[in-house]
């Protein structure tokens, strides 16, 4: 009794069977037929493999889980950073002022990056099949850059224009981890993630120099 063997990966099954067809009709020609080997990672791809597998031990564990999720969904539509412009916004009329300087920017942002810079790369989002421990909107829009990054950083160069060093480290900070939150939730890749920082931090120096957040 023979041994049974082990089944053939898929291109040698298509070799085998292009063999047996050449074998039995010598007469009929067939065009050159090879299977190309895996290509290899680019190295952007290596940098979101890398991230990711680091982010792997951080899933799954409570109150990780729960924190960075709740901190993605506050960040959908930079609900965080309206919040926070608006509660400084009480202080005072100038502070009013700032706080819809603010809003109107984050709406100019968000029409930059949905609307003109998605638009041209159109990266698809990385892909899970694994229940989500929470429950979180999931966005339709393309993958690069990450909008949550961009107006993390936007919002962190004009909240902070006129602040103290540990309020500047706790505003940036925050605004760090909602971007970091991105690549946990499996709903950007680490490079979406570093261009939208770089996005948001040069819209953010733009905003300031065009239009500041107080007069002076």
């Amino acid at each position: 009794m023979s041994e049974p063997t082990e089944p053939l990966p898929p291109e040698g099954v298509i070799d085998a069977a292009l063999e047996t067809f050449e074998e039995h009709h010598p007469s009929i020609p067939l065009p050159h037929h090879s299977v190309e080997p895996p290509h290899e990672l680019t190295p952007i791809q290596r940098f979101d493999d890398a991230v990711d597998r680091w982010f792997d031990r951080l899933r799954g564990t409570e109150p990780t889980d729960r924190i960075l999720y709740a901190l993605t969904e506050l960040g959908d539509f930079g609900l965080i950073w309206m919040v926070l412009g608006w509660a400084n916004g009480l202080r005072s009329d100038d502070h009013a002022r700032a706080a819809l300087r603010l809003s109107a920017a984050l709406g100019v942002e968000s029409v930059v990056i949905n609307g003109l810079v998605k638009s041209q790369f159109k990266r698809e989002r990385p892909v899970t099949q694994e229940p989500r421990p929470h429950k979180m909107r999931v966005p339709k829009t393309t993958s690069f850059p990450s909008g949550h990054s961009s107006t993390a950083m936007l919002a962190g160069l004009l909240l902070t224009q006129k602040a103290s060093t540990p309020t500047k480290v706790a505003v940036f900070g925050l605004g760090a981890v909602v971007a970091a939150s991105r690549v946990h939730v499996r709903i950007h890749h680490a490079s979406d993630v570093v261009g939208g920082v770089a996005v948001g931090l040069a819209l953010g120096t733009v905003a300031r120099k065009v239009w500041p957040l107080y007069r002076h």
